[in-house]
């Protein structure tokens, strides 16, 4: 029996029994960074996970690591309940992690070694609380088989190649920029609200414009 075959008679757990988030604050950036990410995704052929198990070594259920947020590219769209590197023949490109103070040296040494041994090209690390991390934004990108620290560029941005992004703190709050764009990459549901807003304020503006055209003629007709 080969070793692939033998590791799908092994049960790969579901859950590692750890919550999902340390804090409100921790949870509620997780699924705000997963809303951007799929939203930046939407109609590709990638997928996007959230605080899923990875395993990484068939046969031996106890390897695993559970990012909080990542994107594979090059991968079906469809929902997973864990994700398996060899059954997939693919590993997350892009991992972020919102780190907290039970998590900070994982994120900074195990899981890091480890994404750096399965040639993930890109890792991002958030502290939201800016308690744990020094600077709270930290990015890493694979060279030469080595995750070497991204330098902030002068405007202080971590560049994502993996996904055309920057990132940057306003204060404590992370952004994501689009590359090209300059803009917020924002949740489907920001987009929406973004939208109504300026639909909104343009139809005021215009009723508004109604209003005085009427008042310039009420005065014109108002003349002797």
């Amino acid at each position: 029996m080969s070793t692939i075959n033998k590791a799908e008679a092994i049960e790969y757990s579901e859950t590692d029994g750890q919550p999902m988030g340390e804090t409100e604050t921790h949870r509620r950036w997780m699924t705000r960074i997963d809303d951007i990410l799929c939203h930046r995704l939407r109609g590709q052929r990638a997928y996007v996970g959230c605080n899923l198990l990875l395993y990484f070594l068939p046969g031996q259920p106890a390897r695993f690591v559970v990012p909080d947020n990542f994107v594979v590219l090059d991968c079906d769209h469809r929902e997973r309940r864990i994700f398996k590197t060899w059954e997939e023949q693919r590993v997350p490109d892009l991992i972020i992690e919102v780190t907290s103070l039970s998590t900070q040296r994982e994120d900074q040494v195990r899981k890091l070694a480890i994404y750096e041994e399965l040639g993930s090209r890109e890792y991002f690390l958030y502290d939201p609380t800016a308690s744990y991390l020094t600077p709270a934004l930290q990015g890493f990108r694979l060279v030469n088989g080595q995750m070497t620290e991204i330098e902030p560029r002068a405007d202080g941005m971590l560049q994502c190649q993996v996904l055309g992004l920057d990132l940057r703190l306003n204060g404590r709050r992370l952004e994501v920029i689009d590359s090209l764009t300059g803009q917020p990459a924002l949740t489907e549901a920001e987009e929406n609200w973004q939208r109504a807003e300026s639909e909104k304020a343009a139809r005021l503006t215009a009723e508004q414009r109604i209003l005085e055209l009427e008042e310039q003629l009420r005065k014109m007709r108002e003349k002797p």
